[in-house]
């Protein structure tokens, strides 16, 4: 048996066990709360509202970090960073593309604010960093220039 076909039992007997104990449900591991129509937002300001929020505020307390220009739209390295407390959603908005919203990540209680990813840009945009901390929408933007299309470029 090759090592590959090993750790996939491993893995399936693991979340087996914590399934059949109650340890995990469907909805911790599956994409529970997805929603197309956040997904679908065309705006900053629609994406927001489709989240439940109705008003943004800009924080000092979120960091965006990304390149100044990117070389390739297709694979362009994103960070995001809460100093917030009780931050519990992060995502990462880019302006221009077809669909605004490009991640989002539900924060646990306990664990360090920060995200990395990397997103497609079709094109420079602005890029938002849109968090949820103590109920309030913090917001931080950065621009990336992009030399070489990604959406479709």
């Amino acid at each position: 048996m090759n090592q590959s076909r090993r750790n996939l039992m491993r893995i399936t007997s693991v979340l087996g066990a914590a399934f059949a104990a109650g340890l995990l449900k469907p909805s911790d591991v599956f994409a529970a709360e997805w929603s197309q129509k956040v997904f679908d937002a065309k705006s900053l300001e629609a994406v927001v509202k489709e989240l439940g929020g109705d008003k943004f505020v800009v924080s000092p307390d979120i960091t965006i970090t990304g390149p100044d220009i990117a070389e390739n739209g297709a694979v362009v390295p994103v960070s995001v960073a809460s100093k917030a407390p009780n931050t519990d959603f992060m995502a990462i908005l880019v302006e221009k593309n077809p669909n605004t919203l490009s991640a989002s990540f539900n924060i646990p209680p306990g664990t360090e604010p920060a995200v990395t990813t990397r997103v497609k840009m079709g094109g420079t945009s602005n890029v938002h960093a849109l968090v949820r901390a103590d109920g309030k929408w913090l917001l931080a933007s950065k621009e990336i220039k992009v030399t070489l299309g990604g959406c479709g470029g």
